[in-house]
């Protein structure tokens, strides 16, 4: 059988959460499971991490329902709110909390009947310029909130734009507005949120109770020239392979599509069973590490929809049946995705549905 699978760690999930409580000691924890949890599997991920962490962050209803389907009961919060008015009693019924970045869905709860309340994130906009209140607006939205009789709780929130980037001019600005408009609110820190991965680790001065971990949970870097190891965070996710076929080349043969790739001596490739039918990035360069058997190698040609070829030299050790790992311990999505041009969390996002996935605990 072609053999191309994703293992999941989840003792490294939890060591990466006890990192998010090293980094930010007794704060609450909205843990974001949202796109799948990140490739990783939404029900999977939420039910082990759901007595570990204060709630859950989703990005729509859709993904609400299968954790409750799935047993999941803990606070889970829809990030990008409501999308209709319909689904504000559906999210009632699943008891959701919601967060509110647009007028038309504080119009949506001032028009709802009487029935369960709601714990409501309001959100700012201090320079992100995607989702969010203006500045100048919060005030008048915040006290309509809170003359609702069916909004027990209103939670104070925004997102930074360039936290992956400690000591940026732009996120100190975007903070300092928060912090004014929330003391103009009044409200209490216990009840404001601003920390994603990378400001919990960049951003030790910033505060506000509630962080809200995604990528560091997933065992990468949220942080410009700093690797998840020496972070202190574990890849939860290894994408893993097999060696199909080893191939004798001669020195001046091409390799791949295009026969962008030439040999400069006589020497070996291996094709390793994975390509971008699975996920990978078709953009990964030729300075692309692999590791197989243990040993760490780079990519020769460019990446096929079901195959890849692997620069093994004058190794004759290699043999078909050899284990590949494309990521996770010994070669870190980070430095995939680098020589990709692309981030880890679309690595992460794009592996396809004939990945089988295994999950260790």
């Amino acid at each position: 059988m072609r053999r191309v699978e994703c293992r999941l760690d989840m003792s490294a999930l939890l060591h990466n959460l006890s990192q998010v409580r090293r980094y930010r000691p007794g704060q609450p924890v909205l843990a974001m499971v949202k796109a799948d949890a990140y490739g990783h599997g939404l029900v999977a991920v939420a039910r082990h991490l759901r007595d570990q962490v204060d709630a859950l962050g989703v990005a729509c209803l859709d993904e609400a329902m299968m954790l409750r389907e799935g047993g999941v009961h803990q606070p889970i919060v829809l990030m990008e709110g409501l999308f209709s008015r319909p689904e504000l009693e559906q999210a009632r019924r699943l008891g959701l909390d919601l967060v509110v970045h647009q007028s038309c869905q504080l119009e949506w709860l001032q028009q709802a009947s009487a029935g369960r309340s709601f714990d409501v994130w309001l959100k700012v906009n201090t320079g992100m310029h995607r989702l969010g209140f203006q500045p100048e607006q919060v005030i008048g939205v915040y006290e309509a909130l809170r003359a609702l009789p069916h909004v027990r709780k209103i939670c104070l929130m925004t997102h930074l734009a360039t936290a992956d980037q400690p000591g940026d001019i732009a996120c100190l600005q975007q903070v300092d507005l928060f912090k004014k408009l929330g003391t103009m609110l009044e409200v209490e820190e216990s009840s404001c949120s601003i920390c994603n991965s990378a400001a919990i680790i960049g951003w030790p001065e910033v505060g506000g109770a509630w962080v809200r971990p995604g990528l560091m949970l997933y065992g990468a870097s949220p942080l410009v020239g700093r690797s998840a190891s020496e972070l202190g965070l574990r890849p939860v996710m290894s994408f893993k392979a097999r060696v199909v076929a080893v191939q004798k080349i001669q020195k001046g043969d091409p390799v791949g599509y295009g026969g962008l790739w030439v040999a400069q001596s006589d020497q070996m490739i291996a094709v390793v069973g994975a390509g971008y039918g699975d996920g990978y990035p078709r953009t990964a360069g030729p300075d692309t590490p692999v590791a197989i058997a243990g040993r760490r190698f780079r990519l020769a040609g460019r990446v096929s929809m079901d195959m890849l070829a692997v620069d093994i030299g004058q190794d004759a050790s290699i043999q078909p049946g050899e284990d590949v790992e494309l990521w996770g311990g010994q070669i870190a999505i980070d430095e995939v995705a680098q020589a990709s041009g692309t981030l880890s969390y679309e690595l992460m996002c794009k592996l396809t549905s004939r990945v089988a996935r295994h999950y260790v605990y």
